[in-house]
């Protein structure tokens, strides 16, 4: 009994993979989706577009809000507030597509607003605790404070994945 007391002990204290730091730093672009503030991999980022009407697609899961040209590319845009099922919120004029590209293929993300740019460096961000919650825990790379505010660290690969997004990859 003792000896197992020990070994969790050691446990604990030693680097599990929850106490360990989970990316590396960068520069993050972030956003708000309802009442939360999240970061996403500013290498992921495109451009980021004001919100316009996408032409609706016939049979597309109800987070995809439908596709847009862009520049001759047709981009499927993603409302993330129906994917993470969060409180859907109104567009307005702060509503912005960030157009992203993920594995070289470019998917539009509709979100409440951005903010700005900060780097975070590797130990700034936490593994996220593991909950049941409504967002896949995938979908969360860690999380990290920058003053007063609490960051949501994004794994857009996951998120926007080919399987996640419903959608058949490309046969060559």
């Amino acid at each position: 009994m003792e000896t197992m007391q020990k070994k969790t002990a050691n446990a604990f204290q030693s680097g599990t993979p929850a106490a360990k730091t989970v990316v590396d730093g960068g520069q993050y672009l972030t956003l708000r989706l309802g009442g939360e503030e999240y970061a996403i991999d500013i290498l992921r980022v495109q451009e980021i577009r004001s919100y316009e009407e996408p032409t609706r697609m016939v049979n597309a899961p109800s987070f995809i809000k439908g596709v847009i040209n862009l520049r001759g590319v047709i981009v499927p845009i993603v409302d993330l507030r129906l994917k993470l099922n969060i409180d859907k919120v109104e567009y307005n004029e702060f509503t912005v597509v960030i157009i992203l590209n993920v594995r070289g293929t470019v998917i539009g993300a509709v979100v409440d607003s951005v903010s700005d740019v900060v780097t975070l460096t590797s130990q700034a961000i936490k593994a996220a605790p593991q909950f049941e919650t409504a967002i896949d825990s995938r979908f969360i790379t860690g999380l990290a404070n920058i003053g007063d505010r609490m960051l949501i660290v994004m794994n857009m690969e996951a998120l926007m994945s080919n399987a996640e997004m419903g959608m058949l990859a490309a046969v060559s």
